[in-house]
């Protein structure tokens, strides 16, 4: 397993270090053993938040009701939960080197 996934139960945590204001929205890699993301979205009202949910449920294929952030909500290193999905497709869907 990548250092930024970790099993937790049924539920699937990821270590996400977030870049705010990028020029679009993106995983880029990993850094400080987090998964790198960019998002366009500003830090303002939920907006970043928002971004990240769409993007981690989009890029897996599950439903933004399955995605939630459970630790570092206003800060830029975050703990995502995933539930009703294996480590593994997680782990496809959001390699940095897949694409």
């Amino acid at each position: 397993m990548p250092e930024w996934l970790h099993e937790q139960g049924d539920a699937i945590l990821i270590d996400v270090l977030v870049s705010p204001r990028a020029s679009r929205t993106r995983i880029v890699g990993v850094h400080e053993h987090r998964l790198k993301v960019q998002l366009a979205a500003p830090p303002v009202e939920g907006e970043a938040n928002a971004a990240l949910v769409r993007l981690v449920a989009e890029t897996v294929g599950v439903a933004r009701a399955q995605v939630e952030i459970v630790g570092g909500p206003t800060s830029k290193r975050k703990t995502l939960r995933l539930l009703g999905v294996s480590a593994q497709k997680v782990v496809l869907a959001l390699s940095p080197h897949r694409g």
